[in-house]
């Protein structure tokens, strides 16, 4: 039986700062745009540029600031 949701952990610099829950099905984009607007992520992110976001499917997302 697959799961309708899973956990993603989200970096910030490569180190772990939030998890967000996101449906199974979920496109790349979205997925991007949920670990970007997690509370935990917001506060080391704040309004400093994005150099880069690494999605690696279902395993992780890697904000590079």
């Amino acid at each position: 039986a697959r799961e309708d949701e899973i956990e993603v952990p989200v970096q910030v610099n490569g180190k772990l700062r939030d998890k967000v829950v996101v449906a199974a099905d979920a496109d790349e984009a979205a997925i991007k745009a949920a670990a970007i607007a997690a509370p935990g992520v917001q506060r080391f992110v704040g309004d400093k540029p994005l150099r880069q976001v690494i999605y690696v499917k279902g395993r992780l997302v890697n904000i590079v600031i």
